[in-house]
């Protein structure tokens, strides 16, 4: 029964079912809905909402903290529903959709969404749709294995549609921290010192008269997608322990290494899995999605605190900690995505970042969203909150694709998420480029020589033997600059023969 999870009892009467709460929402408006790379995402509403619109078009902007589950995307693509979507997906059919033009996309950093709402820049949030594992007896919500951009969306919201999901354990109530903060020019200091703090509250507080609608579900989190580690990322973990070895015995980096933040999906997830066989220890995260490693390693005695936003991992990781959540309660903080992203704590804490890359140019450059520099991946999620202001900004790659058919490393990105003056370091299996205080000219080598797979090494030094002809700074030879992009456009292989 679902009466202990709704403690107010004036709310009982309003629960109703998934169609016709789909009933509040209407053709044109703005929705906000609780997800966060498919953790904590609403899970019966999507549905509904897209079989409304097959009986009665309707498109709206849909805002969520990242990526749904269940398909989510997918539905509400194919249902016709989405005229706009942000901040970031990962959805194949509606990847395909924006490629087409036909949904448009706004690809934000993660910590700017809520911004942007709170100054009116997308007009009012008619609908928040948000999952809760119980409502308080005073009406605050309780979030389950994701807080995102939660919070926010039922502050802000004129009505707000509770979903409550009987799958998601209630030990998850007194996990989170939900930090508001006050409003700009005289906004005051985030005061996050340490990755264990808290400076919220439990619950998300709203008005009880907001909430319009109570749908009752049971559907656990869709489990990750992410591919367990291979020999690849074993060796960029590698390349990665040495590397910070190295920086330790120099004086560069403390024993007890700084928090780390680690992007969403497999190579990351990969790669800090690694670092269970590492001579680090009490390790610490302030990151926003806490994925298969982050427990790995605190169930192998490496990490002792974990603080994000949501948790996302695979279907075993989900059956041993979400059924066993009080043997982490000591261990983990879930926080609004505008908190795990901020860049005041994330320049305070002096973390260690490390996120994914699709490619990166011989200079430092990355594009982490564009494949052939125009049609989107997934988005720039929160790698580029943490890139800005990490003490150190590490980007990681395998240094080929596709059966050595694309390479990672190339003369120059076509599209840049992350300019050469945010990235420290590059790894790939091949190896590591420490590319702080070094001047452009100087990082060609080292990044070609580390980081780029054999196969394509001799063709990206003769294209910087030929860009230098043409001098400057950053040298490029502009009209070969893209040559492997063209080759892999008209050939199917950026190496011409293969």
């Amino acid at each position: 029964m679902y009466e202990d999870r709704i403690r107010l009892a004036s709310l009982r009467d309003r629960v109703m079912s998934a169609d016709d709460a789909a009933r509040l929402v209407s053709d044109g408006m703005v929705v906000g809905m609780s997800g966060f790379t498919r953790a904590g995402d609403a899970k019966d509403m999507p549905i509904a909402l897209a079989r409304r619109a097959k009986a009665s078009p309707m498109k709206i902007t849909l805002i969520t903290g990242a990526s749904l589950g269940h398909d989510s995307d997918k539905t509400l693509t194919q249902a016709g529903v989405l005229a706009k979507r942000l901040p970031f997906q990962v959805d194949t059919t509606l990847r395909g959709a924006i490629n087409r033009g036909e949904v448009m996309f706004v690809d934000q950093h993660l910590s700017e969404t809520v911004e942007f709402l709170r100054t009116g820049q997308f007009g009012k949030l008619d609908v928040a749709v948000i999952e809760a594992v119980a409502i308080t007896e005073d009406g605050g919500l309780v979030p389950s294995s994701s807080v995102g951009n939660s919070a926010s969306f039922a502050i802000l919201a004129e009505k707000v549609i509770v979903e409550i999901n009987l799958a998601q354990p209630l030990a998850f109530e007194g996990m989170h921290d939900i930090w508001i903060p006050g409003q700009r020019p005289h906004r005051g200091p985030l005061p996050i010192v340490d990755v264990r703090d808290r400076v919220g509250t439990n619950v998300v507080k709203i008005a009880p008269e907001k909430i319009a609608a109570i749908v009752i579900t049971q559907t656990p989190d869709s489990a990750s997608n992410a591919l367990p580690p291979d020999a690849d990322t074993q060796r960029i973990a590698g390349h990665l322990i040495e590397f910070f070895q190295h920086e330790v015995s120099r004086g560069r980096l403390p024993r007890a290494l700084p928090a780390i933040q680690s992007g969403i999906g497999t190579i990351a997830n990969a790669v800090l899995t690694g670092f269970i066989d590492s001579p680090f220890e009490d390790l610490t995260m302030y990151s926003e999605v806490l994925q298969d490693s982050t427990f790995d390693l605190m169930d192998a005695g490496k990490m002792v605190f974990a603080s994000g936003s949501s948790i996302t991992v695979s279907q075993a990781v989900q059956d041993r900690v979400f059924k066993h959540l009080e043997r982490y309660r000591d261990k983990l903080v879930l926080r609004p995505q505008e908190v795990s992203n901020h860049p005041e704590v994330i320049r305070r804490l002096g973390l260690v970042a490390l996120n994914t890359a699709l490619e990166v140019d011989i200079y430092g450059n990355v594009n982490s969203t564009h494949v052939g520099g125009t049609h989107m991946m997934n988005g720039i999620g929160g790698s580029g909150d943490f890139a800005r202001n990490a003490r150190m900004a590490i980007f990681a790659t395998k240094s080929v694709a596709k059966d050595g058919k694309i390479s990672s490393i190339v003369p120059m990105v076509p599209h840049v998420d992350h300019n050469e003056h945010d990235v420290d370091i590059i790894v790939t299996e091949q190896g590591l480029a420490d590319l702080r205080t070094l001047a452009p000219r100087e990082r060609v080598n080292l990044v070609i020589d580390n980081c780029a797979h054999p196969s394509y090494r001799d063709v990206l030094r003769e294209y910087y033997r030929d860009a230098q002809r043409y001098g400057g700074h950053t040298p490029h030879a502009l009209e070969r600059a893209f040559d492997l992009h063209v080759n892999l456009r008209e050939r199917g292989s950026m190496l011409l023969g293969k």
